[in-house]
């Protein structure tokens, strides 16, 4: 019930940030509407005072040093007046690149612009004046104007943190419950291996079927090291120098005898060691992860090569094998923890892989080629 009021009030507030933002680009259209309209009014009078300005010949000086001083102060919106002919005569509040007077051109191409915001108005006096006034925008209207685009933009850059956000808490908190799982799955896994172990003692002791209790000691082992790498997930590995090669060489040689006849290896490593500060634990894991998908890729059938090339200041590792291919729309999520393709898989192989090599070896691994029925090549790198 909690989880579904937490939702309600989740999809609540975001419609009503949206109705906000709706309510605010409303009224601002609103304001950019009033101030045009008052942005009229005065042009209107400007055009009125021009006119009246003419006639005040035939009336009082007052009137007319009225009018003038309404012509020099009314308005800050560009204002072009042209006779009927479309030739200018008069302009005011144009801003120019140059300092010196401007060029005809530069005013006509001025004119033009502004008579797209507004309608002109008619300056008419008798037989004498017939003219129009254009006018363009004042700065606040075109502040207004885009004002919206603004609010707009910055609710997106809000909208693009707060999912940034949660997706970054979201993924914090997926990444707490796999080491959680981990942990509890070795301290689970410990409890009956340390039994077995004593149990394998004692067998030895009593010198009960040899090769049979070698073998079991040898799974014991393989135990010992899964648990100690689930053990590991969630806190930062110890790193230790290591032959990269020994230890490639190592998982891999486990993992050929443990597969059917009807793979073939081909195994490209170079023949003398090479040291560098890794997690053998947990390499070895990855590199595991790696070559099993690509033995159920091919379902247990085909070639599959292991290689290693060294480099001056890294080391790439590749697995190569003749499955099914990616598709390009797996290939996006491929790496995205409890993404699958199997039916029964977890989702877990290649998250953690990423994990280890990103994380804890500063490295990389990435698909390097793949096609469908032809197969897929993955590759890693670690930096000496």
């Amino acid at each position: 019930m909690f989880k579904s009021l937490k939702s309600v009030w989740k999809s609540w507030g975001v419609y009503g940030a949206f109705g906000i933002v709706l309510l605010i680009v409303w009224n601002t259209n609103i304001l950019f509407q009033l101030v045009k309209e008052e942005e009229r009014n005065k042009m209107e009078l400007w055009a009125t005072a021009q006119r009246e300005l003419v006639e005040s010949n035939d009336l009082s000086r007052d009137f007319g040093t009225l009018a003038f001083d309404v012509l020099q102060k009314i308005g800050v919106a560009p204002m072009i007046q042209v006779n009927e002919n479309g030739s200018i005569v008069d302009f005011k509040n144009i801003e120019w690149s140059v300092e010196e007077d401007p060029d005809s051109l530069e005013l006509y191409a001025v004119l033009n612009k502004i008579k797209l915001d507004n309608d002109p108005i008619p300056i008419v006096y008798s037989t004498i004046i017939n003219q129009k006034l254009y006018y363009g925008d004042a700065p606040l209207l075109v502040k207004l104007r885009y004002y919206p685009l603004a609010l707009l933009l910055i609710l997106f850059l809000f909208g693009g943190l707060l999912y940034f956000f949660f997706q970054t808490n979201k993924a914090a908190e997926q990444n707490r419950l796999w080491a959680g799982m981990a942990k509890e799955t070795a301290h689970q896994i410990g409890t009956p291996l340390s039994s077995l172990m004593g149990w394998i003692a004692l067998l030895k002791e009593q010198e009960i079927a040899p090769d049979s209790v070698e073998e079991m000691q040898k799974d014991i082992e393989r135990l010992k090291v899964i648990t100690e790498r689930f053990s590991k997930v969630g806190s930062l590995p110890d790193l230790a120098e290591e032959d990269i090669v020994g230890l490639t060489l190592s998982t891999v040689d486990y993992l050929k005898k443990r597969t059917g006849t009807r793979v073939e290896w081909e195994i490209n490593l170079p023949e003398t060691a090479i040291l560098m500060p890794v997690n053998a634990a947990l390499l070895s894991w990855t590199l595991e992860n790696l070559v099993k998908n690509g033995l159920d890729a091919m379902k247990g059938i085909g070639s599959l090569r292991v290689g290693l090339v060294d480099k001056k200041n890294e080391v790439r590792i590749w697995v190569e094998d003749e499955g099914s291919g990616i598709t390009a729309k797996d290939l996006k999520q491929l790496f995205r923890p409890g993404f699958t393709t199997k039916s029964r898989g977890w989702g877990l192989g290649l998250s953690l892989a990423r994990r280890i090599v990103e994380d804890y070896h500063n490295g990389s691994i990435y698909v390097k080629k793949t096609k469908l029925g032809k197969g897929t090549t993955f590759e890693l790198t670690l930096p000496k």
